[in-house]
């Protein structure tokens, strides 16, 4: 399934006065912990119920290092850790500075790979990701499971496929 997105226009203005489209992801649904201990039990010796009880100790043990000040890495996954976003003006004093000025945020860095030259080669959550825009996601999804293994959709869908590539990069 390809990731499904429709162009947004910003509410501020570029330094010429125009307001610019930009591509937003549409989402399609929500995946609960439920399905994804069913699909993890499907891959694994354990139990949905085990797979279950994993993933509850999970946001335990998260919570508490994060609350601790800590980040928690997840090889494969990324990296959470706790950042605060101002929620009011600064103060002159530094002695005056608390906690009271801002709310806590989660923030998540997909793990990634870089290059001799520093440049990022793979995120492992959007590797190999095909994009589809919203208004041609009927066409191009045409055959049902698009990015399958068929090939049998009449030799037409070649340029098709151009359409679908990642126009993201």
């Amino acid at each position: 399934m390809p990731v499904i997105y429709k162009s947004f226009q910003s509410v501020l203005a570029n330094k010429e006065g125009k307001k610019l489209f930009y591509p937003r992801v549409v989402l399609t649904g929500n995946v609960d912990t439920e399905q994804v201990a069913k699909e993890i039990a499907e891959l694994s010796s354990l139990s949905t119920g085990d797979s279950k009880n994993v993933i509850d100790n999970l946001v335990t043990v998260m919570t508490r290092h994060l609350q601790s000040s800590e980040s928690v890495t997840l090889d494969g996954l990324g990296t959470f850790r706790l950042t605060m976003k101002s929620t009011m003006n600064g103060v002159e004093d530094p002695l005056k500075v608390s906690a009271t000025q801002s709310t806590l945020r989660v923030r998540f860095l997909p793990t990634s790979k870089r290059n001799l030259d520093h440049t990022v080669s793979t995120r492992s959550l959007v590797t190999g990701v095909k994009c589809v825009r919203f208004d041609l996601q009927d066409t191009a999804g045409s055959g049902g499971n698009d990015g399958g293994s068929g090939g049998n959709d009449g030799g037409s869908g070649g340029n098709d496929g151009d359409q679908g590539e990642n126009p993201l990069g």
